[in-house]
C-alpha cells in the first residue's frame, strides 16, 4: 500500500485560531523546572493548604449515612445545600446581610475561569466588544481572544478609578460608529484585583449602576471577585454589584471561587446571577459541558462552610500571605530593586504585587529582560498581557503564593540582579 498521505484537518473559525495560552507556557515552565523560580504562577502554598483539614472532611462524608451518593453525578445547578451555604457566605460581607438571591440564583462551577467563559459565550458573538479595566486579569483577555470577542480598555483617571465622564464619551463613539450594538458586557475584578491589586470602591460601582441604567439595553456587568475572601485586615466594605440598588433590575453576574482561598486543586466556584433568565442560559451551556461539577468535591466545600472551619481556615491563611507579601517586598528593596527606579504598593489582600519598571523598560516575552530573567533563574508575568491594547510593557505582576520564604527571598535577589544586568545591555 501507498504510504497514506496526510491531509489537512479542516478546523472551525475558533479551533484555527485557538494558540497556546500564556498561562500555560507559564504554568509549564513553572512545574517543569524546579531550579526556575517562579514568582509569575498565581498557586497558592502547598505549605497552607488545608491538607489535615480535608483528610477528615473525607471521612466524615464517607461516613454519613447515604455517604456514597457524593461519589454519583450531582446536579447540573450544583449542590442545593452548597448553592444555599454560598448564599450565606455572602450575606456575611459588609452591607450584603439583605442580598437579594436565593440558592435558585446560584450555579456552581469548575472554578471561577468556567463561570468567566460561560458567561462570555452566553453573551457574546465573535467581533462583540466587553470593556475591561486597565490592566485586567490576562486569563480572560486570552478567553476573549479565543471567543473572537474584542477587549477594550475602561477610560481610567491616575490611581486607576473609572473615568466616567471618559466612558461616556466611549459609549457615544461606539454609538456614532454604530459599533454600540456589539457592546455586550463590562468586566471587572472588583477586589484585592489581579493584577493590579486594587478594589474598586463602592462610589465607582454605583456611578456605573447609575450610567448603564440610561441606557436604551441591559448591559450585563461581570464581577469577577475571586479574591474577595483573601483580605488581611478588615474586608472591602463596598457591596458587589448585586448587593446595590443601583444595579437592581439590570443583569449582573457575581463570580467568587473557593480555589485560591481554599484548595486549588478542588475547582470548585459558584456564580450568583439573579436574573434568572441569564442563569438559565449559563445552566444550559454548563449541561452540555459537563452537566455538573464534581459532586465530591462540591460536598467537600460545603461541609467546611456549614460549620465554621472554612471561616477558621482563612483566619489561618490571611496573616500567612500577608507575611510572604511583605517577605517578598521587603527583599526586592533590600535588593535594590526601587533604587532601580521601579516602584509598587504591598496591598492589603491577596498575594499579588504589581510592580511599575522605569517608563523606558521593557518587560514582554522577547525582551531582552525577560530572557536574562530566565538566565537568572527566574519567572514573572509581563504586563503587557494585562492590557487590551498590549501595552505598557514597563509592568509586570509578581506572586507570593507558591514559594517558601526562603525561596522567595532568592527569587528576589534574582530577578533585582536581571533588572541592574538589563540596565546596562
Amino acid at each position: 500500500m501507498e504510504p497514506s498521505v496526510l491531509k489537512p484537518l479542516r478546523y472551525s473559525t475558533l479551533g484555527g485560531q485557538l494558540t497556546d495560552p500564556a498561562i500555560v507556557h507559564l504554568m509549564a515552565n513553572a512545574l517543569s523546572n524546579p531550579d526556575l523560580l517562579s514568582l509569575a504562577a498565581g498557586f497558592t502554598d502547598n505549605l497552607a493548604l488545608p491538607l489535615d483539614l480535608v483528610k477528615e472532611v473525607v471521612a466524615e462524608v464517607a461516613a454519613r449515612p447515604g455517604g456514597s451518593e457524593t461519589l454519583q453525578y450531582g446536579m447540573n445547578s450544583g449542590r442545593p445545600g452548597l448553592r444555599r451555604e454560598v448564599v450565606r457566605l455572602l450575606r456575611e460581607f459588609p452591607g450584603e446581610e439583605s442580598l437579594q438571591c436565593d440558592e435558585n440564583s446560584v450555579l456552581i462551577t469548575n472554578g471561577s475561569q468556567q463561570a468567566l467563559y460561560m458567561a462570555t459565550q452566553v453573551l457574546c458573538d465573535p467581533g462583540d466588544i466587553v470593556l475591561v479595566e486597565k490592566p485586567t486579569y490576562f486569563v480572560y483577555l486570552e478567553v476573549l481572544k479565543g471567543l473572537g470577542v474584542r477587549p477594550v480598555s475602561l477610560p481610567s483617571l491616575p490611581g486607576g478609578r473609572i473615568d466616567f465622564e471618559g466612558l461616556r464619551k466611549l459609549i457615544d463613539r461606539l454609538g456614532d460608529s454604530d459599533e454600540l450594538k456589539r457592546l455586550k458586557a463590562v468586566y471587572l475584578v472588583s477586589y484585592h484585583a489581579n493584577p493590579s491589586t486594587r478594589c474598586i470602591p463602592e462610589e465607582d460601582k454605583k456611578n456605573l449602576g447609575n450610567l448603564l441604567r440610561t441606557l436604551d439595553f441591559a448591559l450585563p456587568v461581570i464581577e469577577d471577585a475571586a479574591y474577595r475572601d483573601l483580605y488581611f485586615g478588615e474586608s472591602h466594605p463596598a457591596r458587589s454589584i448585586i448587593g446595590l440598588p443601583e444595579f437592581a433590575g439590570l443583569p449582573g453576574i457575581y463570580s467568587g471561587t473557593f480555589t485560591k482561598p481554599f484548595s486549588t486543586g478542588m475547582k470548585v466556584g459558584y456564580t450568583c446571577c439573579p436574573n434568572l433568565d441569564l442563569l438559565g442560559k449559563m445552566l444550559n451551556l454548563k449541561g452540555q459541558q459537563d452537566f455538573g461539577t464534581a459532586n465530591f468535591t462540591q460536598a467537600i466545600i460545603e461541609t467546611v462552610l456549614a460549620d465554621g472551619r472554612y471561616a477558621q481556615y482563612l483566619r489561618k491563611i490571611r496573616p500567612h500571605y500577608a507575611r510572604k507579601l511583605h517577605i517578598l517586598s521587603d527583599a526586592l528593596e533590600e535588593a535594590g530593586l526601587r533604587q532601580l527606579g521601579w516602584t509598587w504598593d504591598v496591598p492589603d489582600g491577596g498575594f499579588l504585587l504589581w510592580v511599575r519598571a522605569p517608563d523606558e523598560f521593557d518587560t514582554r516575552f522577547d525582551a531582552p529582560f525577560y530572557h536574562a530573567c530566565i538566565a537568572d533563574g527566574v519567572l514573572y508575568v509581563p504586563g503587557d498581557l494585562c492590557f487590551a491594547e498590549g501595552s505598557p510593557y514597563n509592568f509586570v505582576r509578581l506572586s507570593a503564593g507558591v514559594l517558601s520564604n526562603e525561596r522567595l527571598v532568592e527569587a528576589a535577589k534574582r530577578f533585582a540582579s536581571a533588572a541592574r544586568h538589563s540596565e546596562t545591555i
